[in-house]
């Protein structure tokens, strides 16, 4: 438990001991700071501790934003400062420099928590100060202070604040107008009755499990059901993330689970919806696959030009300032966010489709909605890559190099490109990507058509990856490698023209999307990259992509769909199991992810 150590004289009337144990800390009292610093060698090694002023005035929520948040190892608010374990050494450092000689007491009218935030300062201490808002936190030097800070806390409705600073302060129309007005109060609900954010996650996984099932009923009543069951799941994808906030619970996990369970519903739905379509003599599995992998070719587009973008400098252009102007109009805001169908408006889109129409007019129209936003984002990004003066870090262009998943092919040959002077990264990847696709197109005028082409684009991806990703427009070589090697799976499968191939082909993307996906979370959440034996173990891009023309080409079309069949469970298993063994043990540090909308 942790232990919130309440320093000076006992103020009569004050609740701040009953607040501080409602946020679950064990309250112990110290007159000064030599008796202070006596409890806070005295408090258990692995848990957090806090310091708090007796005299302490506010909002029970401005000491949860203070003292509990997991993302900040240092945090404080105007009377009271807290240490995670890993910053507790500091913490007793700066406790020890005000307590005087001797152990004897020293007078001293300000607050000793704020005394030790100036010398956690001091000492180079990287301290979060929350933002408060309206909320108060203050610590009244006499009793007509003290007054006027009790009728300014009365004043202002803490829970209210709660509730709106848990809703995603970036999100899209759809959610922001049809969803959160109400899934907030879920998420309190949800609070109270001890529930965590990783439970509705998976809660949220369940339902969009089940609505998947509906929709390969076939049936128009087990589409009606999937649709309503889509948007159900959806409010609680909503639900968890603002319970997140609402109770400050944040973690590494729970942030790669929420984004990866989005992806895992999104893509279970596209398959329940080729199921039903087969079950009515439809066969759409193409048209499901294609849009798997737009939708994952565009969320590798946002995590790559968020990454190369993390930490540069000069990160201006002329582009970004008209965007900016635009966001300025408070029409153009809701308009911009819609047109890239954000995940919100996707759903709904999805669900009211798959209600009142056929999976192929659902698919047919998803396709064309996540064209147009690709082009409009992509297009938008590129102009700004070009129009500014950014110089990028060595975090940046390792993290790029990490998305790319170059395997053992690529990494042998990259000491060989590296003496070939290059200047344009994406546009190599992007022939690399194109000529490999284009063979797989020629498949039906010859099999080795395909094989050649992914020869090639194994000579080629090298040449992307030699040299560090700094340039304006490296950050698209992660996507021309996604859909490079997905567009070959789609292609061939395709062109085997066999019942299972596609399904198949659909698993199998599906694998490899998750490593993908798993790589950006590890990323983000400062949790390193995937360990460099599971690139070896499943070939990385280059290696799957010619592996899979090779198998297009040596066997049979029936033989083809089984050995994607194999391939797909093989490389499911390997990534699933390092990725679940890292992220359940990983011990990294708490992130909150706001996410992209889309």
């Amino acid at each position: 438990m942790p232990t919130a150590i309440v320093t000076g004289q006992p103020v009569p009337g004050s609740a701040l001991e009953n607040d501080l144990r409602s946020l679950g800390f064990d309250v112990r009292t110290a007159a000064d700071a030599s008796e202070a610093e006596t409890l806070l060698a005295a408090a258990p090694a692995g848990e957090r501790v806090a310091l708090v002023d007796a005299r302490f005035v506010g909002h029970p929520h401005a000491l949860r934003l203070g003292l509990t948040d997991p993302r900040f190892p240092l945090s404080a608010i105007p009377g009271a400062v807290t240490a995670q374990p890993a910053a507790r050494q500091a913490l007793t450092r700066a406790v020890a420099r005000e307590t005087p000689a001797g152990g004897g007491t020293a007078l001293a009218v300000d607050s000793l928590a704020d005394r030790i935030v100036t010398a956690l300062d001091a000492d180079g201490g990287e301290v979060h100060r929350p933002e408060l808002g309206s909320l108060v936190a203050a610590v009244p030097a006499d009793p007509q202070d003290r007054n006027e800070a009790r009728q300014a806390v009365a004043a202002v409705d803490d829970e209210a604040i709660r509730l709106k600073s848990a809703v995603k302060s970036r999100d899209g129309f759809f959610t922001t107008f049809f969803i959160s007005p109400y899934s907030r109060y879920l998420a309190r609900w949800c609070a109270r009755r001890g529930l965590t954010p990783n439970q509705v996650t998976t809660a949220s996984l369940l339902t969009a499990l089940i609505a998947a099932g509906c929709a390969a009923t076939g049936t128009r009543a087990g589409f009606i059901a999937a649709g309503v069951l889509l948007i159900a799941s959806f409010v609680l994808d909503c639900t968890d993330g603002q319970l997140a906030r609402y109770a400050l619970k944040y973690s590494t996990l729970g942030a790669w689970l929420d984004a990866t369970f989005d992806r895992a519903k999104e893509y279970a739905y596209y398959a329940g919806l080729a199921l039903g379509a087969a079950r009515g003599g439809d066969d759409v599995w193409a048209l499901a696959l294609g849009a798997m992998v737009l939708q994952t070719c565009r969320h590798v587009v946002d995590f790559s030009f968020n990454e190369a973008n993390h930490d540069a400098t000069a990160n201006t252009s002329p582009t970004a300032a008209l965007s900016d102007k635009l966001d300025s109009v408070g029409w153009t805001v809701w308009v911009r966010r819609m047109i890239v169908l954000p995940i919100g408006e996707r759903w709904a889109m999805i669900a009211v489709l798959t209600a009142a129409t056929t999976p192929r007019i659902t698919f047919c129209v998803l396709l064309v909605g996540c064209a147009f936003a690709a082009t409009y984002t992509t297009a938008g990004r590129v102009l700004r890559s070009l129009t500014r003066k950014a110089k990028r870090t060595d975090r940046a262009a390792r993290a790029l190099a990490d998305l790319a998943d170059s395997g053992p092919l690529a990494q042998g040959l990259t000491r060989v490109a590296r003496r070939v002077s290059l200047r344009a990264p994406a546009y190599t990847a992007l022939a690399g990507g194109a000529v490999v696709v284009l063979a797989a197109w020629l498949a039906l005028y010859g099999s080795w058509w395909p094989v050649l082409g992914a020869l090639f684009y194994v000579l080629q991806s090298p040449l992307a990856v030699a040299r560090p990703l700094k340039g304006a427009l490296d950050w698209l070589v992660p996507p021309f490698f996604r859909a490079a090697e997905y567009g070959t799976v789609l292609v061939l499968a395709d062109k085997a023209g066999v019942n299972g191939a596609l399904p198949a082909a659909f698993g199998l993307v599906a694998a490899v999307a998750y490593h993908h996906y798993d790589t950006v979370y590890r990323i983000r959440g400062n949790a390193g990259t995937p360990p460099a034996w599971l690139t070896r173990v499943i070939g990385g891009h280059e290696g799957r992509t010619l592996l899979v023309a090779v198998l297009a080409a040596v066997l049979t079309a029936s033989q083809f769909t089984v050995a994607l069949t194999v391939l797909a469970v093989v490389v499911a298993l390997v990534v699933l199991a390092e990725s679940i063994r890292f992220w359940v043990s990983a011990g990294a540090p708490a992130v909150h992810d706001e996410g992209e909308p889309a």
